[in-house]
């Protein structure tokens, strides 16, 4: 069983839908640091998804520091970043803008993109400062 929930979408690729499912489920709670990962092929059996794709998760989430692999032991959750605030927002950066160019497109006002934000923060327990 997967330490973390995911409902897989058409039409978005499925390595990027299950990295986001497990950085979810770290800010969630469901993941904790220290905590083993589940190996490339359990991902890729419990998915039902090829293995290359599961290995490019496993990959993209050691990449991105999510997780840590060691020979003979595994994947475990990284312990969280160090870094002061400003470099750990720093990390949003590229996100952010996405989320404005596609609200842009949308027709969106900021108002709208923040109260929309807010409902997100708080649907994962987050406190407003």
């Amino acid at each position: 069983m997967l330490p973390f929930s995911i409902e897989l979408k058409p039409g978005l690729p499925i390595a990027e839908q299950v990295v986001f499912a497990v950085k979810k489920a770290l800010v969630g709670g469901q993941l904790k640091p220290g905590q083993a990962f589940p190996s490339v092929r359990v991902v890729s059996q419990e998915l039902k998804i090829n293995p290359n794709t599961a290995h490019k998760i496993v990959a993209a989430l050691v990449a991105e520091g999510v997780l840590v692999t060691t020979p003979a032991v595994g994947s475990v959750v990284a312990e969280h970043a160090a870094g002061d605030r400003a470099e750990r927002a720093a990390l949003l950066v590229d996100e952010l803008e996405r989320v404005v160019v596609e609200a842009r497109k949308l027709g969106l006002t900021f108002d709208e993109v923040s109260a929309g934000l807010t409902v997100q923060w708080k649907k994962l327990g987050g406190k407003k400062s």
